[in-house]
């Protein structure tokens, strides 16, 4: 029986500069597509969050804009795929939008 896989929470980029939280559920159709669950998209951040790199260490900050979560999103053009830390993921979960 197959074993359940932990799902691992990250930010990605695309080449059309889209910048998404999730959770990488495993399903990966090429180099440059994957999938993530419990999407968010974050669509402004202020210069407190330092970048992109920001997002994926200490999550969004006050300012921010991040969208509704949805249950799953498949992402083309994926151009990175950074790992969450644990207080990024609680910053990306209260899902601000100032």
């Amino acid at each position: 029986m197959p074993t359940k896989q932990k799902l691992r929470p990250v930010v990605v980029t695309t080449e059309h500069r889209g910048v998404f939280f999730g959770f990488l559920d495993g399903q990966v159709d090429t180099e440059k597509t994957l999938a993530i669950t419990d999407a968010q998209m974050c669509v402004y951040w202020p210069t407190s969050t330092k970048g992109i790199l920001g997002l994926a260490s200490t999550g969004p900050t006050k300012g921010a804009k991040v969208t509704p979560s949805v249950p799953r999103i498949v992402l083309q053009s994926v151009t990175s795929v950074m790992d969450a830390t644990e207080e990024a993921v609680k910053a990306w979960q209260s899902r601000p939008w100032s």
